[in-house]
């Protein structure tokens, strides 16, 4: 027989379950958070604490007959998509970067150096490992993250638990804004990437107009210098169009937690 003083535990347990599925859905792909040395145990704490705070404002109800009924699942089904709608948002904001070191890279000529990149544990050219720890302090400098944090339990006054579903217009904002996503990597990367273009043409040039000029043992090094000179002096800038990509990233996520 269970002590009367955890009569009410099991119950409990179960609520506290729910509320940590929608944070722990959108911290599994969120950047920082869903990074793979991020502890899993980690991600479950701030799950936990974030899903409490939701709670205060919108208690969580389930289904008479518990998680395993149609209703139960559709609840957790609602609580999934929510929290990964809200995640790869921000996301979205956060591969910009990505995509503008890979346009960078291949035009400087170092698509064929690759290292291992923290934050997904997959190969990424060179400068784009470069501009993803920078994407990465930027979004931590600018509260990127806490206002993640904001945006996931301020989501359960518009979304409450067993009526977590997004309307169509949401879901057709998000994939709209995942269109942006070239712009927004071609934006970070376009005053390298486009000197660097012209560059190249004038390698072509010399290269046409002394055929026997080794054009790979003077054109590599020449656009090699002078992405790393560009970079130099382009770094404020991209800055500026990495956080803008983030903080529309973080924007198109508010909008969908308020339906």
């Amino acid at each position: 027989m269970m002590p009367q003083g955890f009569a009410g535990l099991e119950a409990q347990l179960w609520v506290w379950l729910v509320a940590m599925i929608r944070p722990g859905a959108a911290f599994l792909v969120a950047p920082v958070f869903g990074a793979p040395y991020v502890p899993i145990q980690l991600r479950m704490v701030v799950s936990l604490a974030l899903g409490m705070a939701a709670l205060q404002a919108n208690p969580v109800i389930l289904p008479e007959g518990g998680l395993v009924t149609i209703a139960g699942f559709m609840l957790v089904l609602g609580e999934v998509l929510v929290g990964l709608a809200l995640g790869f948002a921000v996301q979205i904001g956060f591969a910009a970067a990505m995509l503008a070191g890979e346009t960078i890279g291949n035009v400087m000529g170092l698509g064929f150096a690759g290292m291992v990149d923290p934050a997904s544990g997959q190969s990424s050219p060179a400068i784009g490992q470069f501009l993803s720890l920078l994407t990465t302090f930027l979004f931590l400098a600018i509260g990127g993250h806490l206002m993640l944090a904001t945006i996931i339990v301020e989501s359960y006054r518009a979304l409450p638990p067993g009526d977590a579903f997004m309307s169509a217009e949401s879901i057709n904002g998000l994939v709209l804004f995942g269109g942006e996503l070239f712009a927004a990597g071609l934006a970070v990367a376009l005053p390298v990437g486009f000197a660097l273009v012209i560059v190249q043409l004038v390698m072509a040039m010399l290269a046409r107009s002394a055929p026997s000029l080794n054009l790979f043992a003077v054109g590599l090094p020449a656009a090699l210098l002078a992405g790393l000179v560009l970079m130099a002096m382009a770094v404020p800038v991209m800055g500026e169009a990495i956080t803008l990509s983030l903080q529309n990233g973080l924007a198109m996520a508010r909008q969908m937690a308020g339906r």
